[in-house]
This record gives C-alpha cells, structure tokens and sequence, in this order.
C-alpha cells in the first residue's frame, strides 16, 4: 500500500513535471461500457496549476473517450511512473473537466502551459484536475527503461490537416465515444 500525501507539493510536484509519460484512466457510470486508459506524453502538456489542481493538454487523437466520460461523471485518475532513476508511482484521483477550443477561458488556460502547443498541432481541449487524493507507492515492478526521444508523428500529421481538416476529423472520430456517449462537441466555425 502506497502513502497518500495532502497535496502536490515538493518532491512529489519535482517527480511529476519532471516525467515524460503519464496516463490517464476514466471510465463510464455504471457496470457496462469500456474502462479507458491513455498515454500522453507530448512535451510540456502537463502542468500543476497548484497543490490540488493539475491540467494537460488534450490533442485531437482518433478517440474522445476522456471527454466522454468527463462529461458523464467527471471521475478521473492521472498516473506517472519512474521509468529511470529511483522507483516511483504517482497517483491523482480526481474529478475532471474539459474547456475546448471552442470555449470561452481557452486561450488563457492555453498560455498556463510553457511549451509551444498552439491548436494547430491538434489541440482540441485543456482538461483540468480538481485533486482529491494525492499518493505515491513504490514501482518496484515498473521496469527500467531508457528514454530516446518523441515520435513527432501526431503534431506534424495535425498541422498538415489544417483548421478545416483537424475540425473534420474531430467531426468524424470524436462525437461519440465507443459506448456511444456524447463526446467532443463541434463549434460550427472551425478554428
């Protein structure tokens, strides 16, 4: 059994900006539907608002499972593992929303993030973390591995899209989730 901390502050912050990698679980209300779990990665999406309060930036990507299950009941786990240096497994349990590129505050949200991550590299959304449990254990089963770099594939693929074609494709891939709930919603002016 991992410690459970009263909020994001020193060492565990340190450990978490610091990662590469981090996943995110959500899943639907009730037994049915499909439990999801994502890896992102893409540098400088993530960022700890304050000692209860995260965001990252969510890209348009073939799915809206996140959205989807955000919108039905805002549950949501982040989870970054110590893939070098000293074992380590970071969890935030929370409840989770989403401000897209069509919302008012998106922008501003936007600039909190120190990477250059502009919506033509595919941002669709930032979704944010109210933190209610904060907890580390050790990763003892979470193997070393070195890490080579980022596949620049998702950001270049979206801006050769363009607005019209990112806005498309989040038309045909991200209005419904697999279970069938209400995901991204489309603005009828792409941007």
């Amino acid at each position: 059994m991992g410690k459970v901390h009263e909020s994001i502050d020193g060492r565990l912050r340190t450990f978490v900006e610091k990662q590469p990698m981090f996943f995110v679980a959500t899943a639907p209300s009730g037994p049915d539907g499909h439990v999801n779990v994502s890896p992102k990665g893409i540098p400088g999406s993530f960022v700890v608002i304050d000692e209860h309060t995260v965001a990252y930036v969510d890209l348009t990507a073939s799915g809206s499972e996140t959205i989807a299950h955000l919108r039905e009941n805002g549950r949501i786990t982040i989870m970054f593992c110590a893939f070098d240096g000293p074992p380590n497994i970071v969890r935030l349990h929370g409840r989770g929303r989403f401000v897209t590129l069509y919302d008012e505050g998106f922008d501003d949200l936007l600039a909190r993030f120190p990477a250059d991550l502009p919506e033509e590299r595919g941002t669709r959304a930032v979704i944010l973390v109210d933190v209610d449990r904060v907890s580390d254990s050790c990763g003892y089963g979470v193997p070393l591995m070195s890490y080579e770099g980022e596949r620049d594939l998702l950001p270049p693929y979206m801006e050769r899209k363009g607005a019209g074609g990112r806005a498309d494709y989040r038309r045909l891939k991200n209005r419904v989730s697999i279970d069938g709930l209400p995901g991204f919603d489309m603005d009828p002016a792409p941007r």
